[in-house]
């Protein structure tokens, strides 16, 4: 029984022999994503710019086209719908929730326009009703960005001081200029557009930080074992050696990934698809990174080698290493 390859066995490929041509397109890229976010901005969501979250009971089961619809004439901009399946409202509680963005100039959704939205929700049921309305001010919103924030940086901090203990600081510092590249890049797609960043989306990023760390790490662990095996060889050498020997997982790992979170991203509704979009985008300029920014930042650093070990390199075990 024949096992599935995708990629070939004792592959050659010489990642970097364009290095300078691959890190230059990362510098342009994190350099086009500062600028559209400059320029163009977030177009943050509810989280983060205030408003108000209005529950929905009904004997009928939603409707969330028909639900949209009927809010679509009062002009309120970001308008989220989404139907809540919990078993502790019992079978025949239908339940939503609607979440209003907070209105330009005001602190937050005024009680008419809740009135109004009420209202044209029983155009459509008249069987509904609204156990509950809450709201998010501009103060706790503002408390939220600053917490977003503080989270994606910490998470790097720690990934910095893991690497750093792990391996050497040349390691820590590829695999948190790798990540940063990451969320840069999300940041500056999400803005050029103008796709709604919400909580979801920094829950998003930071899932994103663990997906390129262990990617990172798989390949900076081979780089360790060839440092001892092979002594004599340049460290370019030693890098596409150990890509190419991990690059099957990498491809494997990627690659499944990639066709749940598309399933996901068609299949899965308006509700989540900004999640999936940042998650399949983070997935693969997770995967570009790794290869292409910390095992750069790595090549250009240098690393020390023990050289107090014997070379475990075996005749015949050669890396060509032509062009």
């Amino acid at each position: 029984m024949r096992r599935l390859k995708l990629v070939p066995d004792n592959t050659e490929w010489k990642f970097f022999k364009y290095w300078r041509l691959t890190f230059g397109l990362s510098v342009a890229a994190i350099v086009l994503s500062i600028a559209a976010f400059l320029t163009m901005g977030l177009n943050f969501g509810i989280d983060f710019r205030g408003g108000t979250t209005i529950r929905t009971e009904s004997a009928q089961p939603v409707d969330i086209g028909a639900y949209r619809g009927a809010i679509a004439g009062l002009g309120l901009g970001d308008v989220t719908i989404t139907e809540v399946f919990d078993p502790t409202y019992g079978p025949d509680r239908n339940v939503a929730m609607v979440r209003i963005q907070a209105q330009d100039g005001e602190e937050a959704v005024s009680p008419q326009m809740i009135q109004a939205v009420e209202a044209a929700l029983q155009t459509v049921d008249p069987s509904i009703t609204f156990p509950s309305v809450e709201s998010v001010g501009p103060k706790v919103s503002g408390e939220l960005v600053q917490t977003a924030v503080l989270a994606v940086v910490l998470a790097n901090a720690a990934v910095l001081f893991y690497i750093w203990l792990r391996f050497e600081w040349q390691f820590a510092v590829g695999a948190v200029v790798a990540l940063v590249h990451d969320v840069i890049l999300t940041i500056g797609i999400f803005s050029a557009l103008q796709i709604r960043f919400d909580l979801a989306i920094i829950a998003a990023l930071l899932t994103i930080v663990g997906y390129s760390l262990n990617d990172t790490v798989i390949i900076f662990d081979r780089v360790r074992e060839n440092l001892v095996k092979f002594k004599k060889r340049r460290l370019q050498d030693l890098l596409d050696l150990s890509i190419n020997e991990t690059m099957s997982r990498t491809v494997m790992t990627s690659g499944t990934t990639l066709i749940a979170l598309v399933s996901l991203y068609v299949l899965g509704g308006d509700v989540i698809r900004g999640f999936v979009f940042a998650m399949i985008w983070g997935v693969i300029v997770g995967t570009y990174s790794t290869v292409f920014v910390a095992s750069v930042v790595l090549l250009r650093l240098g690393v020390k080698r023990d050289w107090s070990k014997p070379e475990t390199e075996t005749p015949g075990t050669q890396f060509k290493t032509g062009p």
